[in-house]
């Protein structure tokens, strides 16, 4: 992956629930002697360091597997872009890989939990409601910060190849990172405006829960329900412009997989939404506002429910959207990232 991946979901007043999902229960939380009673930014992030630390640990293990296939020209990013062969000269590239992979699975957590936490959640969790929901905006948090080092290194890496003088070589990377349109070569012209937007979304919408109370619980939850179309927008950043999943293959494959536990949890939570106005009823309303509402929502179902069904025809027939590999890189097939 080359640009920002995403997404970030990146939780209702304190006072009741502090799930950052959409359709969150007013359920009140055990609240510890000191604790503030509405969680706040400062709080979230001190606690937001072990999850951060393993996001590192992560990212500093992929940086190593992606040096090392590139370093022994197994790689897919090699039969890519043949002239990064040189491990060493492009490590900072890869190292912005490495944060946006992690970026990535970060954000696909943090959507399970939101899913979980705000749909009906299972009988048995693998740790207490508040303690999920508090992960749920740690995650969050770190998500942002992931796809921040994922943008910065890849902007790092234009700066550091660029022979122009350093201050046009700064102004240069910052247009082609985070100005949209200003990259504009080849399929990056489409997918790092898309990685753009879910850095853009994400932050805003990550960050809203804190002011929550301000905004109001209602707004707060329409604006909420955006951070969906973060994630969306950062898998298919990744599927448009990862090097690592450029070809059609397993791995490629994989990630469409993982897509599989998001759709089905979402169209759960679409057919047993947590409140009571949510449901949908067997017929609509007499009024115009009512139909329209209740159509509304009955094609939210079903395409939710198409988007599953697409998922399960993609992973089944192997047809992900992925290029063909040239024949004469043929050996790389089984040997993506």
């Amino acid at each position: 992956m080359t640009n920002p991946s995403p997404a970030p979901e990146p939780a209702a007043a304190a006072e009741t629930s502090e799930s950052a999902a959409p359709g969150d229960r007013q359920v009140p939380g055990p609240r510890r002697a000191g604790e503030p009673r509405r969680p706040t930014l400062r709080s979230d992030l001190r606690a937001s360091w072990p999850d951060g630390l393993v996001a590192l640990v992560i990212t500093a293990a992929v940086f190593v597997l992606l040096y090392l296939r590139i370093r022994d020209k197994t790689s897919s990013t090699v039969t890519v872009m043949p002239f990064m062969a040189d491990a060493g000269g492009f490590w900072m590239y890869f190292l912005s890989q490495a944060f946006g992979w992690s970026a990535l699975l970060w954000a696909w957590g943090t959507v399970i939990l939101g899913l979980l936490l705000s749909g009906p959640r299972p009988s048995r969790l693998p740790l207490p409601g508040p303690r999920l929901e508090r992960l749920h905006r740690t995650t969050s948090l770190n998500t942002i910060a992931l796809i921040a080092a994922h943008a910065l290194l890849f902007a790092a890496e234009l700066v550091r190849h660029d022979t122009a003088a350093w201050n046009s070589a700064v102004a240069t990377a910052f247009v082609e990172a985070f100005v949209p349109g200003g990259y504009d070569s080849g399929t990056g012209q489409v997918a790092i405006p898309v990685g753009q937007a879910a850095l853009y979304l994400a932050i805003p919408l990550g960050l809203l829960f804190y002011v929550r109370h301000r905004i109001g619980p209602k707004t707060w939850r329409v604006l909420h329900r955006c951070v969906i179309v973060v994630y969306v927008l950062s898998v298919w950043h990744t599927l448009l412009y990862g090097t690592n999943v450029w070809y059609d293959g397993w791995f490629r494959t994989g990630v469409w997989l993982l897509q599989l536990p998001i759709a089905a949890l979402l169209l759960l939570r679409l057919l047993r939404p947590a409140r009571r106005s949510e449901k949908l009823p067997g017929r609509p309303g007499a009024s115009a506002g009512a139909r329209t509402g209740w159509v509304l929502r009955l094609g939210g179902r079903l395409a939710v429910a198409a988007v599953l069904v697409a998922l399960v025809a993609v992973v089944a027939s192997g047809r992900d959207g992925g290029r063909s590999v040239p024949p004469e890189d043929t050996s790389s097939t089984h040997n993506h990232d």
